[in-house]
């Protein structure tokens, strides 16, 4: 097994310190609920697609105080960046869901997320789950059941990879989440075609997208992606703010952690990881290689222009192989679709 590098970016703080980050937190939040009340916001849940297992579905939603109580906007709004983040957490509530005709008591955390699994007994597909709490109105999901006769599937960055956003960044970062309309973001030549192509070639491959992005902006992205005709599915994206360890979250970890669930949940199926060259993918990737070679088909990496590379701090130095799996190169979604088809990845079964 390889050994880990040292975790770059914010430091582990003192048990005192990452306290007092979390309570400073928390208090600014108990501030803006308050503010909320008295506004008259509203009690709203989010449900995000998500996926299961034949007896299992994971659920994935918001529990957050909106000013109209609409738990989402229209696919084809044009959305400035800055009023995904109005909204304002419901921490420690709780909600309800409902699926295969059967209503669960849920919990969400601190954030406001809800992330838990509810067994039951589900056909491979697809099925629905329902999202609800006091006074609020009822949100739906997609969820997608896979079956153990599904044994490929995609994993796909999204920043960079399928949308050009520059992130790493700070200032453009800032000036694309909180501005810009979500119009004004690009999406990377042809990838949308080779996502699509993927899916169609082998239909009952599962697509999930993996991010580092906030959950704030799980309904910007959904609308991305439907405007500029990507497959749906499932996004895993994460928090921001302190933690017990951090005072921020660590994106790289959260991106480990998600690849080694779905390892565990299914340990049959075979995924193709798409991402860029922009720093992080190559060596998450590459470290999910090394420890889970039998499940990955390949590794597609996306080279980022000159221009992106510089905005993105730079490449990554690592180049990826070994265990036997593909690693695959190329600047655009044509390139890689050409090269995933000279290696008889996409194709029929």
């Amino acid at each position: 097994m390889a050994k880990k590098k040292p975790e770059e970016g914010p430091l582990n703080l003192t048990p005192d310190m990452l306290h007092t980050a979390a309570r400073m937190e928390d208090r600014f939040n108990g501030w803006l609920q308050n503010r909320a009340t008295d506004h008259t916001y509203q009690r709203t849940v989010m449900a995000y697609d998500t996926y299961g297992g034949t007896g299992w579905v994971r659920v994935l939603g918001r529990l957050v105080l909106t000013p109209t109580g609409q738990p989402a906007a229209d696919l084809q709004a044009s959305i400035r960046g800055w009023k995904s983040f109005v909204s304002v957490p419901l921490p420690n509530d709780t909600a309800w869901v409902r699926v295969n005709d059967e209503e669960h008591m849920v919990t969400a955390d601190r954030g406001g997320i809800i992330d838990t699994v509810i067994p039951g007994d589900f056909q491979p597909g697809e099925t629905e789950i329902e999202l609800w709490t006091d006074g609020s109105l009822v949100d739906s999901a997609a969820v997608r059941i896979i079956g153990e006769d599904s044994t490929f599937g995609i994993i796909s960055d999204i920043d960079d990879t399928v949308m050009v956003t520059s992130l790493p960044r700070p200032f453009l970062a800032a000036w694309n989440t909180f501005v810009l309309s979500e119009h004004a973001r690009s999406p990377v030549a042809g990838m949308a075609v080779l996502y699509d192509r993927i899916t169609y070639m082998r239909p009952n491959s599962p697509m999930v997208y993996l991010s580092t992005g906030a959950w704030n902006s799980a309904l910007t992205i959904k609308r991305f992606l439907s405007r500029n005709l990507y497959p749906m599915g499932p996004l895993l994206l994460t928090d921001w703010g302190p933690t017990t360890t951090r005072v921020f979250r660590s994106g790289k970890e959260h991106k480990r952690n998600s690849l080694e669930r779905l390892s565990r949940e299914f340990p049959w199926m075979k995924w193709l990881l798409i991402g860029d060259d922009g720093q992080k993918d190559e060596e998450v990737y590459g470290e999910f290689v090394d420890n889970h070679p039998d499940n990955v088909a390949a590794v597609a990496i996306r080279q980022l222009t000159v221009g992106e590379a510089v905005w993105a701090g730079g490449r990554s130095k690592r180049h990826g192989r070994g265990q036997g799996v593909p690693w695959i190169y190329a600047p655009d979604g044509a390139g890689l679709s050409s090269r995933l088809t000279e290696r008889g990845i996409i194709s029929t079964i």
